[in-house]
């Protein structure tokens, strides 16, 4: 049955506060009712030993059993005196003095001297001690009753002390206004601090009821494990707490088991790698891109408040052919821009010399172009074997022509199709040989040499050009995004070219630094560890 058909309050805030007050309620009640059933006994249990102690200093008194073995049972006896001394004395209800018959040799009421007892004494008169609650002449009482013993120690009597039961119901009434001011005391406490915590449930909660919480969860974990995104959710101390269904597929886990992962430290989840690094937090940055098996992924980690992180995962692979596709089209876009002019040329001359009737020279002229572009197309091919990467280079070596600056392959060059982002290292490229190009311009021997090496896993990438260089304390502050010697294009801005190779070398683990050229000008590297599959 739901709180609203009850006629409960459905926020989540007023059911903990009213919760928490029935708890507090129910706690002060059971703690009262437990203190108050063992008071009467324990009240019961004093007056009864108080009681005894009365008796046993009177029966202590020599003069009492003196005067019991002396004198007869009348109102002015000596016996009558001293009792009633102790009685005025200590408080009690009654102190009664008899001898072995059982007859009244003391009491409070005068006449009742020389009259049997009302109660049994013969557990006294036997020389035994006895507390007890019993109704008496006098009403209702705690009694202690004693033997009285001669000087010779021979029994002679009993000493019965009485104190009124009012007295012990008063002390048990008199405690329970201070027990109930410290209940409601309690009671108060408890009340205020649910209705804090109440307050603190309610912003932390957003008023929400529960059944909207419970909703919200379930749309959580369903939305977790439905996006195409990798999530990845750590505690403080480095545990998963949480890895979805894309994240699973895309690190390589067992994918039909994602939960079986929650509670284990990273480190043990995933091999030591830089996929590792970016997820722990030991490699920080935005966008960071690792390697995971087949896979590119591009990753973020946001802290949480609690000390944790989430991270994200996307497959850069799936981009890959779009990537592909634009560049290339971007690398024939320039080609063709630049052999524009020279091509319009060339048609010029062959016109001519067809209309001038040089026909064989007319073939030897066309032989000659297509040999030149065909000849830079296999060199190119031969050393870089990654089609997107090679297609870019023979674009900007038709580019580098038209300028005349000689673009040409270091001997160590040979970089298998095994790049893991080839668009990244496009871009890179792409960046590096136009600045070369733009360096080496008006120069008398302009040159731009390209070097691209494997080592393992890792890319090794060289620039190298026939320009002024760079000066040694300048090296740094060219890679600042928006440094430029150079006038800005009308179309776009300039200083973003190395900014952005930096930054995509650095995403990648890698580095980019310059440097200077072994005949003089510039030089750049790039390093980028794990760029081959």
């Amino acid at each position: 049955m739901s709180a609203r058909r009850l006629g409960l309050p459905r926020r989540a805030v007023s059911q903990i506060l009213l919760t928490q007050l029935a708890i507090a309620a129910g706690v002060v009640v059971l703690a009262t009712g437990l203190f108050l059933a063992p008071l009467g006994a324990q009240l019961d249990d004093q007056a009864m030993r108080r009681a005894l102690a009365i008796a046993q200093s009177a029966a202590a008194d020599p003069a009492i059993a003196a005067g019991l073995l002396d004198s007869e049972a009348s109102a002015d006896s000596p016996v009558q005196a001293s009792a009633e001394r102790i009685r005025r004395a200590t408080g009690a209800e009654y102190v009664v003095v008899l001898d072995l018959d059982g007859i009244r040799r003391s009491h409070p009421s005068p006449d009742r001297i020389g009259l049997p007892v009302s109660t049994d004494p013969g557990d006294a008169l036997a020389g035994r001690e006895v507390m007890e609650i019993d109704e008496g002449t006098l009403g209702r009482s705690a009694r202690g009753k004693v033997p009285l013993l001669a000087a010779d120690g021979e029994i002679v009597g009993a000493v019965s002390v009485g104190i009124a039961y009012d007295s012990v119901r008063d002390r048990l009434l008199g405690a329970v206004p201070g027990l109930l001011a410290y209940a409601g005391g309690a009671l108060a406490a408890g009340a205020l601090a649910a209705y804090l915590l109440s307050r603190r449930i309610h912003r932390q909660t957003r008023d929400l009821a529960f059944s909207d919480i419970a909703g919200l969860l379930a749309e959580r974990e369903a939305m977790l494990h439905s996006i195409r995104e990798g999530v990845i959710a750590l505690a403080p101390d480095g545990r998963v707490r949480l890895v979805n269904d894309e994240a699973a597929r895309l690190l390589g886990l067992a994918p039909d088991s994602p939960g079986a992962f929650a509670g284990r430290p990273l480190d043990d989840v995933l091999t030591a790698g830089r996929t590792a690094d970016v997820l722990s937090g030991r490699v920080t940055g935005r966008d960071l891109l690792t390697v995971q098996g087949p896979r590119v992924l591009v990753a973020n980690r946001m802290p949480t408040a609690d000390g944790g992180a989430v991270a994200t995962l996307r497959d850069r692979t799936e981009l890959e052919h779009l990537s592909r596709e634009l560049d290339s089209t971007r690398g024939l876009i320039d080609a063709l821009r630049a052999q524009d002019h020279e091509h319009a040329n060339r048609l010029h001359t062959l016109l001519g010399l067809l209309e001038l009737g040089l026909h064989e020279e007319a073939v030897e002229f066309v032989t000659e172009v297509v040999g030149v572009h065909r000849t830079t197309a296999e060199q190119v091919t031969e050393k870089v074997h990654d089609p997107l990467l090679a297609a870019l280079l023979v674009g900007k070596a038709t580019v580098a022509a038209e300028r005349g600056i000689p673009l040409r392959l270091a001997a160590a060059t040979l970089l298998p199709d095994r790049l893991a982002d080839p668009g990244g290292l496009v871009t890179i490229v792409g960046n590096l040989v136009d600045n070369a190009l733009d360096a080496a311009a008006g120069g008398a021997a302009p040159w731009v040499e390209v070097e691209l090496r494997a080592e393992g896993r890792t890319a090794v990438l060289r620039v190298r050009d026939s320009g002024p260089g760079i000066p040694a304390g300048r090296r740094e502050e060219i890679f600042t995004e928006g440094w430029s010697t150079k006038q800005p294009r009308a179309h776009r801005e300039r200083g973003l070219g190395l900014a952005l190779v930096r930054r995509l070398a650095e995403r990648q683990g890698g580095s980019a630094r310059a440097g200077e050229a072994a005949d003089g000008g510039a030089e750049f590297s790039v390093v980028l560890p794990e760029a081959l599959r």
